[in-house]
């Protein structure tokens, strides 16, 4: 799901989750939806563990927006080393 679909679907209070556990405001969030400006590699692997975590409790209605998605250049997530995975996420 991209993330203007997820930000469109999402009720105020989903959106000010992800915005907060991630540092930063809704309005960035919308930024970054409408493609005029990126996000870094590491807030966009934070977006998508939140993204899931909001999801998770949406009985489908919402879904994961992938990270690949949200960055300029997403290639760079396209290799074998996890370095770029948020604690959570690591093995």
């Amino acid at each position: 799901m991209e993330l203007k679909y997820f930000l469109k679907a999402a009720s105020k209070r989903e959106r000010a989750e992800v915005a907060t556990v991630c540092n930063d405001s809704v309005s960035y969030l919308y930024q970054l939806a409408g493609k005029h400006r990126y996000a870094s590699a590491l807030m966009a692997a934070r977006i998508e563990a939140q993204t899931r975590t909001v999801a998770a409790g949406t009985d489908g209605r919402l879904a994961t927006v992938p990270r690949e998605t949200l960055v300029r250049y997403p290639e760079i997530f396209e290799r074998d080393e996890p370095y770029l995975m948020v604690a959570e996420e690591r093995p």
